[in-house]
C-alpha cells in the first residue's frame, strides 16, 4: 500500500537559478558559454553545499569553509575536495536542472530565461575567456543541453 502511494508523487525538479549579465548569457544561450563561477564566500557555500547530506545549519557555518580555502594557494584542488567530503562530509545540492536569467525577468518574459541540463558542480579554476579570473577557485556550475 505505502509503494503504491509514493509511486504517484511526481518529483519535483531541483533547480538553481543564476542571473547573468547579457554576455554570459548570450554565449550560454549560443552554446558557446558551458559553465558559470561563483567565488567560494559564505552565501554560495550555503547555496550549493550539503552536510552530511542535510543543508547547512549551524553545525558547520559558510565561514568555516571559508577559513580552510584561505589557503587555496598552498593548496591542490583534489586534496581540498578530498579534505572536505571526508572530514566535514560535504557534498552539494542535488540540482537537476539550471535556470538562467538575462538580469531578473518577469514571468512572462520568456525571452530572458534558459533551462538548462544542471551538471554538477566543481571547485576548479575557470576560463577566463567566459569571466574568470586566472589561477582563481571558484565553483563551477557545468551545463547541459538547453531544455526551454
Amino acid at each position: 500500500m505505502k509503494d503504491n502511494l509514493t509511486a504517484n508523487v511526481s518529483v519535483k525538479p531541483l533547480c538553481l537559478q543564476l542571473s547573468l549579465k547579457t554576455k554570459w548569457f548570450e554565449m550560454t544561450r549560443s552554446g558557446i558559454k558551458k559553465e558559470d563561477y561563483r567565488s567560494i564566500t559564505p552565501y554560495w557555500v550555503k547555496r550549493f553545499c550539503l552536510y552530511q547530506n542535510k543543508k547547512l545549519n549551524k553545525n558547520l557555518n559558510p565561514s568555516d569553509i571559508l577559513l580552510l580555502c584561505k589557503d587555496l594557494n598552498r593548496c591542490v584542488v583534489d586534496e581540498l575536495i578530498d579534505y572536505m567530503v571526508h572530514n566535514w562530509y560535504l557534498s552539494f545540492e542535488p540540482f537537476t536542472q539550471t535556470i538562467l536569467t538575462l538580469g531578473y525577468p518577469k514571468l512572462t518574459d520568456t525571452e530572458r530565461v534558459l533551462k538548462l541540463e544542471h551538471k554538477g558542480i566543481e571547485i576548479r579554476t575557470g576560463n577566463p575567456e567566459w569571466g574568470a579570473e586566472p589561477n582563481k577557485l571558484y565553483f563551477v556550475i557545468m551545463h547541459g543541453t538547453i531544455l526551454a
